[in-house]
């Protein structure tokens, strides 16, 4: 992942993969049913989650993380209120550098009407700074999970069914 703008520019390239996830998942039901969904998107960043998804009679709150396949990134940081929804979960969005093909998908989560894992055994983040005395203080809101506890998914088939409880029939 040489190219520039991947890091330049890295809160467009988020905000589009957030967008063309959404719309895969969306054409998934779409093409399958189409199944009645219902997406909301918060105002305010601060509890946890990136969307609100509504499909099958489950609410997800969803954090969304993102990152090229050969990143090499090994943890990703969630919030603990992100614990406290009903179904909350994470999905690692990986993806094509070059093509921006998405997947596959890493999940953190329980089962759709059941909350996060337990995060007490994760270690606490910190803030990426140091203040003044050269101290980088905890983010005590914030737990650090590493990808080995996140489970692969294949395809948007095999994430709507982790998500939603159920696999799309087809209509018709």
């Amino acid at each position: 992942m040489n190219d520039p703008a991947h890091y330049e520019q890295s809160s467009l390239r988020e905000s589009l993969v957030e967008h063309l996830f959404i719309g895969e998942l969306l054409k998934h039901l779409w093409l399958e049913g189409p199944v009645p969904t219902e997406v909301l998107k918060p105002q305010v960043d601060a509890a946890g989650y990136d969307v609100v998804i509504e499909c099958f009679g489950v609410l997800r709150h969803i954090q969304l993380k993102a990152s090229a396949r050969r990143a090499r990134t090994a943890v990703q940081k969630i919030h603990t209120t992100l614990a406290g929804k009903p179904s909350g979960c994470v999905v690692w969005i990986q993806f094509d550098a070059g093509s921006l093909e998405l997947g596959p998908y890493l999940y953190f989560g329980g089962p759709a009407g059941h909350p996060l894992p337990d995060l007490s055994d994760l270690r606490t983040a910190k803030h990426t700074k140091a203040n003044a005395q050269g101290i980088k203080s905890e983010r005590p809101n914030i737990r650090v999970v590493p990808k080995g506890r996140f489970e692969v998914i294949h395809s948007m088939e095999e994430l709507v069914a982790m998500l939603f409880g159920r696999k799309v029939e087809p209509s018709g």
